[in-house]
């Protein structure tokens, strides 16, 4: 469980703090290499209260330390002390989610949901300038697929464009990315690994002639979503004046594209969305998409109030999102998971 290379992340941070006793113990007990089970780390660290080693575990996690090898701890994590929880539950409710019971033996035995499964030191952060920045221009070909002057900024990269474009440049020499127009309006500074292009290449089309496909739905700060970074924002759709809503890169947005087209942003909770492709073709997709998203599970359900300001029901996409599933409630329009 790593998500972001610390080896890119360390450098650009300030101030990492040293960890505490029961930190540096952890580290010495994981110093002789291989993977640890959280009970066979509590036992080694001699320290008998979990919440402690717990707590000493994951500070050296974001702090890039440690690792694990899976992902459930940190859906533990969000499932029990998520942004859209409160910070405090009475005794009532506590005992009603079941966090008020008892642990179990077995739970005794294994540890805390949120430190499952087996943890293991990381190698030390990489110092050398030179290559630090090529693995990070490394990881930005291989995350945007296509590297612009807007993807590097979007990233915060050390050194900005400047510094990457000379580390491109060097590999556009060795064959290791391509340069090219690749995005119309985006200039020659515009650089992708040989098989990007391949890709690029297959799915070529005219534009007039949408290519027939499902709409996807991505967080806003995906880097798959070019728009924001890469490429920027479409004008909405028939805003209402008072509204100052615009699309942004904000953490718990969700943005809709299909056949390369941002057609729908939807802010933090769902609650107010801004259409920024009004053809039908492409609106029908992207209600569809945004019903599949709440029908998997993903999203437990789904209440859109407003599109660019305006009540949902008296709006394209209102009746797009009633066509894919979407039902009259009073807030709006809705759908439950168990639809």
């Amino acid at each position: 469980m790593q998500l972001h290379p610390s080896d890119l992340v360390l450098p650009v941070l300030r101030d990492v703090p040293e960890p505490d006793a029961v930190g540096q113990a952890v580290l010495e007990a994981l110093d002789g290499g291989g993977a640890f089970l959280f009970r066979q780390l509590a036992t080694a660290v001699g320290e008998h209260d979990d919440s402690l080693v717990a707590e000493a575990l994951w500070q050296l996690v974001w702090s890039g330390r440690v690792a694990g090898d899976t992902f459930a701890p940190l859906r533990a994590m969000l499932g029990s002390r998520g942004a859209h929880r409160s910070a405090s539950r009475s005794p009532r409710a506590r005992l009603r989610s079941g966090r008020g019971r008892a642990a179990s033996p077995r739970l005794a035995l294994q540890g805390p949901p949120t430190v499952s499964g087996r943890w293991f030191r990381l190698d030390d952060a990489e110092s050398d300038p030179t290559k630090l920045q090529l693995a990070r221009t490394e990881a930005l070909l291989a995350r945007y697929g296509v590297v612009t002057r807007g993807s590097v900024v979007a990233e915060q990269t050390p050194g900005g464009f400047a510094a990457t474009y000379r580390v491109l440049r060097e590999l556009e020499q060795t064959g290791a990315c391509l340069r090219g127009y690749y995005v119309d309006t985006l200039g020659a500074a515009q650089f992708a690994s040989p098989a990007t292009v391949d890709r690029l290449r297959s799915h070529q089309h005219d534009d007039d002639q949408p290519v027939e496909g499902p709409a996807l739905v991505l967080a806003a700060t995906d880097p798959a979503n070019p728009f924001g970074a890469a490429l920027p924002w479409p004008d909405v759709v028939d805003p209402d004046e008072s509204s100052r809503h615009r699309p942004a890169r904000k953490a718990g947005s969700l943005a809709v594209i299909h056949d390369g087209h941002a057609v729908l942003y939807l802010e933090r909770g769902g609650r107010k969305a801004l259409v920024l492709h009004d053809d039908p073709r492409r609106l029908a997709p992207a209600a569809t998409a945004l019903a599949a998203l709440v029908r998997t599970g993903r999203v437990p359900r789904l209440t859109v109030e407003t599109a660019g300001g305006r009540s949902i029901g008296s709006t394209a996409l209102g009746e797009a999102l009633r066509e894919a599933g979407f039902v009259p409630h009073p807030k709006g329009l809705r759908l439950d998971a168990r639809r």
